[in-house]
């Protein structure tokens, strides 16, 4: 399952961080972040431009700070209006660093926002970092139902009618939390798969024959989450008496979602089937797997060593 780019609003960036806005350009609300990378201007400082990665965030810290304020106040002059020449979204100082008025008057000139940060360059640069992967990283959306089952992000998918809101409910009246209903965004961060809700139906849940419900206000705060990682795939079919379903569970299966593997079951629903009960199981069971014990193979190798012993 493939996802889509994405980009930050510089602004959304400045109130995420809260960062200082010291001189704010004229597109300051259209500039659109889309690379995580950063970059140090050291070099351009010291008047090299060959190969100058303009196009990212630009961070000045102690090092480049104390190099500048070495440099005579007509170079340091020059220097800084190269830097602010070329199209940069934006740059940051950090450590709540005095900007002089000659590069304030310099970003006014070119029409450049200057940002100030109180921490260090090194907790700046990491911050940014895992902000600018949580919100430029691949992203889609799946129809289906997230829940948070003995700390477990489960995703439960198949054919509209097969009962997965139903199902959903049936384990929050067990103790389970629901992140979404209907629609789940999902975002690829840190190798893991972070599920969550659309804003605007966070909480809500459609049930046939009685409409929307409220399960925060229906069965309380400790019903619902915000966001889970997904751990698992299940999937919910409609019997089919011709098809051979898996009795044992040796063979361990996969999905792809944004090109992460996790893994999935086909649970086949049939009137009489507590499906609540089989998924606390297959979470259950699948959470014993990650720990390295697999009932299935114990069985089996308890079965082949009784044979030998014969």
């Amino acid at each position: 399952m493939n996802g889509i780019k994405n980009s930050i609003k510089l602004k959304k960036l400045v109130d995420t961080m809260k960062l200082t806005v010291i001189h704010k350009s004229s597109n300051y609300e259209d500039i659109e972040i889309d690379s995580m990378d950063v970059n140090r201007p050291g070099l351009q400082l010291s008047g090299y431009m060959d190969g100058f990665p303009y196009k990212r965030i630009q961070i000045i810290g102690r090092v480049e700070y104390n190099y500048m304020l070495e440099l005579d106040d007509k170079i340091q002059y020059e220097r800084f209006r190269g830097v602010l020449s070329y199209d940069v979204p934006c740059v940051i100082f950090s450590y709540g660093m005095t900007i002089p008025k000659d590069i304030i008057d310099l970003a006014d000139y070119y029409d450049k926002t200057l940002l100030l940060s109180k921490m260090s360059t090194t907790k700046l640069i990491s911050k940014l970092n895992q902000t600018l992967e949580l919100f430029l990283s691949e992203r889609t959306s799946v129809h289906g139902e997230l829940l948070d089952i003995y700390g477990m992000g489960v995703l439960i998918t198949g054919k509209s009618s097969v009962g997965k809101s139903e199902t959903s409910l049936d384990l929050v009246t067990r103790g389970h939390r629901l992140v979404a209903d209907d629609m789940v965004d999902i975002v690829a961060y840190d190798n893991k798969l972070i599920g969550k809700s659309p804003e605007n139906i966070r909480h809500y849940m459609e049930l046939r024959g009685i409409g929307i419900i409220d399960v925060r206000r229906l069965y309380g705060i400790g019903s619902v989450k915000a966001e889970s990682e997904i751990g698992m795939q299940i999937k919910l079919e409609t019997w089919d008496e011709n098809f051979e379903y898996d009795r044992l569970g040796l063979d361990e299966h996969y999905t792809s979602i944004l090109g992460i593997k996790i893994p999935e079951m086909v649970v086949p629903v049939r009137a009489g089937r507590n499906l609540a009960l089989i998924i606390e199981t297959a979470v259950r069971n699948q959470r014993a797997k990650n720990l390295g014990y697999n009932s299935a193979v114990e069985l089996i190798n308890k079965l082949k060593e009784e044979r030998n012993n014969i």
